[in-house]
């Protein structure tokens, strides 16, 4: 308990981090887009942009992801941050951050990944499942921990226990987080939800209906910021 108190008054990180971890924290939601092809995934940032949402993870699964992250860092606006996702190794890492990725996450935890964000000064999201693994990723130098897959751990009862031992160790579940569901986990005391398939619906992608993502999108991101998060 006492690690995490010392941990927990904000971390020393570089203004550039903080300003991605403020937004995060302002908005509450990380979209994760997991598409097909490439056009598809710019079209579903652009929607994920008019519905308000300032952070868009795009995942190294994408084909061209790292294609798609040079575009989008380069023709959106300042304020919107790229970050890259299903990121399982410091090689992988470097190729986004190469290419204008300013937050990294991933759904394992992997400390040369956490090592190589910082020297990069870029803001890593590790993925953890267990309380060993949360504070384990938390005492290398996360800011925020992903807590992977949230859905069958429990979903937001798994999260309220896990912050009764660790209250200071931001939790960013994902994986079962849903429109109807993402406000639980801000009360269970999450900080953010991370939200792939149940906000970016495939089967809108494959219609082109990317107005249907954006209207998503905002529902989502308002019922959020009504949440008082119970950090």
């Amino acid at each position: 308990m006492e690690r995490a108190s010392i941990f927990s008054s904000t971390k020393d990180i570089p203004m550039e981090r903080q300003r991605i971890l403020d937004r995060i924290l302002s908005e509450r939601l990380i979209p994760v887009v997991r598409v097909d092809r490439r056009e598809q995934a710019m079209e579903v940032a652009r929607a994920l942009l008019e519905g308000g949402s300032h952070i868009v993870e795009i995942t190294m699964t994408v084909p061209g992801a790292k294609e798609v992250i040079r575009e989008l860092s380069q023709s959106l606006p300042n304020d919107v941050h790229i970050g890259a996702g299903t990121v399982l190794n410091p090689k992988m890492a470097s190729v986004a951050v190469e290419a204008g990725a300013r937050f990294l996450v991933s759904p394992s935890l992997n400390v040369d990944v956490i090592r190589l964000a910082h020297e990069l000064q870029v803001l890593v999201i590790p993925g953890a499942m267990t309380p060993t693994e949360i504070l384990a990723a938390w005492d290398a130098g996360a800011e925020l921990v992903k807590v992977f897959p949230a859905g069958p751990l429990g979903g937001p009862q798994y999260i309220r226990a896990i912050r009764a031992p660790f209250p200071d160790i931001r939790l960013v579940p994902t994986g079962g987080v849903n429109p109807e569901n993402a406000r639980e986990y801000i009360l269970a005391g999450a900080v953010a939800v991370g939200m792939g398939g149940e906000l970016v619906d495939k089967g809108w992608v494959r219609e082109g209906a990317f107005h249907r993502i954006a209207e998503r999108t905002r529902i989502v991101l308002e019922a959020l910021a009504a949440s008082p998060n119970k950090a």
